[in-house]
C-alpha cells in the first residue's frame, strides 16, 4: 500500500510534466503599430506589416523599423505576402486592386481587376510563373491571372465543385505549388497548381493561414495548434503566454499578432522538428 502511494505521489506529477505542451521561450522583440493588421516574413526574416489604412512597414529581424510605404489611395489590405524571393504582394478588396513591390517597398506593379473582367475580387494571392490567383465572389470563380499581360489564364467555377453552403472565403494562399483556400465556416480547400480541387481539410475558424514543413499552424484560445497535411493528425504544440489572433513563421523567426503588437521569437527546435 505504501509503495502504491509512493508511486502515485512521485510518478504522476512527472508524467503530467512530460505531457505538458512546449513553450515558445522568451521573445526577442515587440513591435507596436497602431492599427496593425497583416504581417509577413520575407526570406531573410525581415518583417512586413500593414495597418488598417493600407500602409506597409518594413522591420528588421530584430524588430527595428527600416522603411515605410504609404499609398496615395488608402484602403485596408486583405493580403500581404513577402515570402517570395524577389517581390512583395498586397491586395485590397476595398480598392479592388493589387500591388507588387520590391524588397525596399518601391512599387513595381499596381493594377485593378476590371480590365481582366473580374467583377468582385474578394481574395487574391501571388503564385508562380507571373500568376495571381483571384477568388471572384460575384460568380464563385477561382481565377489564374497572368498579371504581366493582364490576361486570365484559366478559371474554375467552384459553386458546384466545393459543395458548400457557405463560401465566404477569408484568404487564398499558394504554398509549394498548392493553393489553399481558407473558408473559416467550412474548412480549408486545397487545389493543385491548375486550380483542380485535391481535398478538403475539416478545420474551422483559422484566422490566417500559416504553413510550415507540411503542417498548418494556427492559434486556438491560448494554444498553438498544428495539423499534419500528410496524416491529418491534429496536435497542441504549445501554450502561449498571451492571447493572439494568429501566427506567422519565417526562416528563423516566429511572430504572434495581437492588438497593435507583433511579438517576435526565435523558432524553437520542437517546431523545426515537424515533418
Amino acid at each position: 500500500m505504501r509503495l502504491q502511494l509512493f508511486l502515485w505521489i512521485f510518478l504522476v506529477p512527472l508524467f503530467a510534466l512530460a505531457q505538458s505542451p512546449e513553450k515558445l521561450g522568451l521573445p526577442i522583440a515587440h513591435v507596436t503599430l497602431e492599427g496593425l493588421d497583416l504581417i509577413s516574413f520575407d526570406t531573410k526574416d525581415q518583417l512586413f506589416a500593414s495597418t488598417i489604412f493600407g500602409d506597409i512597414y518594413l522591420f528588421s529581424d530584430q524588430g527595428k523599423q527600416l522603411n515605410l510605404f504609404s499609398p496615395a489611395r488608402q484602403g485596408r489590405l486583405n493580403q500581404l505576402e513577402a515570402a517570395w524571393t524577389v517581390n512583395v504582394f498586397s491586395f485590397s478588396a476595398d480598392l479592388q486592386e493589387y500591388r507588387i513591390l520590391d524588397r525596399f517597398l518601391n512599387p513595381l506593379t499596381e493594377n485593378g481587376f476590371s480590365l481582366a473582367e473580374i467583377n468582385l475580387a474578394k481574395a487574391s494571392s501571388l503564385g508562380n510563373n507571373n500568376v495571381i490567383w483571384v477568388w471572384d465572389e460575384s460568380d464563385l470563380r477561382l481565377i489564374s491571372l497572368d498579371y504581366r499581360r493582364n490576361l486570365i489564364v484559366q478559371e474554375q467555377p467552384l459553386n458546384l465543385i466545393l459543395d458548400s453552403d457557405n463560401l465566404e472565403v477569408a484568404e487564398i494562399r499558394e504554398f509549394k505549388n498548392r493553393l489553399f483556400m481558407n473558408v473559416p465556416a467550412s474548412g480549408i480547400f486545397i487545389f493543385d497548381n491548375q486550380g483542380n480541387l485535391m481535398r478538403k481539410v475539416d478545420v474551422n475558424g483559422i484566422n490566417k493561414l500559416c504553413y510550415y514543413n507540411d503542417h498548418l499552424l494556427w492559434i486556438e484560445a491560448l494554444n498553438l495548434m498544428a495539423l499534419s497535411l500528410s496524416t491529418n493528425e491534429i496536435q497542441t504544440l504549445a501554450q502561449l503566454p498571451d492571447a493572439a489572433y494568429y501566427i506567422q513563421i519565417g526562416q528563423e523567426r516566429l511572430a504572434t499578432v495581437s492588438k497593435d503588437k507583433v511579438t517576435l521569437y526565435v523558432i524553437p527546435d520542437w517546431i523545426k522538428s515537424l515533418k
